[in-house]
């Protein structure tokens, strides 16, 4: 089970602009995740900190329902500070390939005032086609 990349205007590189799913798979909504850690908190780890934490959240909510991170198609990454994520980009990038090799899905990276989770500095949230034959985790 593959997506087909939709990029009309070009090959992008480190995104794409389009995603679609193959036939016949489940979709899974990953709600927003913030970098909670097993106690519940959210440590004060830097951005790059929180977004390997964040990131590792999504990918646990997809294993349980028996998906590989290959499997989703779009990302909104919410950051409450532009400038940080900016200034962070080259081990925000380090930190991608370590928990999602060379998937490239589609993104949005969107600046917010605010996040619920007190400390947060990012949340994210997924959309991931999970093959209707793969049993849940």
């Amino acid at each position: 089970m593959t997506w087909e990349i939709i990029n009309p205007h070009g090959q992008p590189s480190g995104w794409n602009d389009g995603m679609l799913a193959p036939a016949g798979g489940r979709v899974l909504f990953v709600a927003g995740q913030t970098a909670r850690d097993a106690s519940g908190a959210i440590p004060r780890s830097g951005f790059a900190g929180q977004f390997r934490q964040a990131l590792a959240n999504v990918l646990d909510v997809l294993r349980a329902a028996g998906g590989a991170r290959e499997d989703i198609g779009r990302l909104t990454i919410y950051v409450t500070d532009l400038d940080a994520y900016r200034g962070a980009r080259g081990e925000l990038a380090g930190v991608w390939r370590e928990a999602m090799g060379k998937h490239y899905c589609a993104m949005a990276l969107v600046e917010v005032k605010g996040l619920v989770d007190e400390n947060a500095m990012l949340e994210i949230e997924a959309t991931a086609v999970v093959p209707a034959n793969r049993s849940r985790g």
